[in-house]
């Protein structure tokens, strides 16, 4: 099997091809909801899974995201069994490049050590960890470089000065930040979008891929000439929850995944 380093960085070795990058909630509304639901993105065309770890103070993430995190955190999921999660979808077959999204508190409780060599054991290609800073993430990067997993790097608008310290330590692809704010759905993207994006380009060389606030398939088609990827969460996540009752039952799951697969691919396509 392809290393957790490589699968990243053969992803984007085609600087030419964008990618296509939902995130979902592990455990909303169920762990077996979510292996279908990332099964089945897949299939839609999403090229990299971003699994978001639920949290119970999750900072960066808007109201979507945090319902999310409040209805898994209810399930009793664990960073534990979002690892288990990843461990799952790789013996089921699949190749698709896998990144957790998680904040820096349940790592640290799982143990920095032992977190990058279970995601290095069960398949994971990279983390974000969107409250640690660059400047304090020295064990995390030591960790993580001797396990071949990818610490990917946020980016802002408001970062300014820091965009090439945080371009230049980047490795996997650098995570843009589209909008100000905590994640969530927006009508419009920023008149200077473009704009930093370019500048961000400038500052490293490894891939990026524009994330937060992007939702429809116009937007994913508006912002992609800018960059290697697009990330879709609070618009994918939102439609979870309009079906959660569903994909918690086994009869109805089927239905109510080919929907959110049918929205999945409607954004993958954009990019084609």
């Amino acid at each position: 099997m392809t290393t957790a380093l490589n699968r990243i960085d053969q992803l984007f070795a085609d600087r030419d091809r964008k990618r296509f990058i939902p995130f979902l909630t592990v455990g909303d509304p169920s762990i077996e909801a979510t292996f279908h639901l990332v099964k089945a993105m897949v299939e839609a065309g999403a090229d990299l899974i971003e699994l978001g770890v639920p949290y119970s103070d999750p900072l960066a993430d808007g109201p979507t995201i945090q319902r999310a995190s409040e209805r898994a955190l209810k399930n009793g999921v664990t960073i534990g069994d979002a690892l288990h999660l990843v461990k799952r979808l790789r013996e089921s077959g699949m190749e698709a490049s896998i990144v957790l999204f998680t904040y820096f508190n349940p790592v640290l409780q799982y143990g920095i050590e032992r977190f990058f060599a279970d995601l290095a054991a069960y398949g994971a290609d990279g983390v974000v960890i969107p409250d640690l800073p660059i400047e304090e993430n020295g064990p995390v990067v030591t960790a993580a470089q001797q396990n071949g997993i990818h610490v990917i790097s946020l980016v802002a608008p408001t970062s300014s000065s820091r965009i090439n310290t945080i371009g230049a330590q980047a490795t996997g692809f650098l995570y843009c930040v589209s909008s100000l704010g905590v994640t969530g759905a927006r009508v419009d993207l920023r008149e200077d979008l473009a704009d930093f994006l370019e500048r961000v380009k400038a500052s490293t060389s490894v891939p990026t891929a524009v994330g937060f606030g992007i939702s429809t398939p116009d937007q994913v088609r508006a912002v992609a000439p800018h960059t290697n990827g697009v990330i879709v969460g609070s618009a994918i996540v939102q439609l979870i929850e309009e079906h959660a009752e569903q994909l918690k039952d086994p009869k109805q799951m089927p239905e109510a995944v080919e929907k959110i697969k049918t929205f999945v691919h409607q954004l993958a396509s954009a990019l084609q």
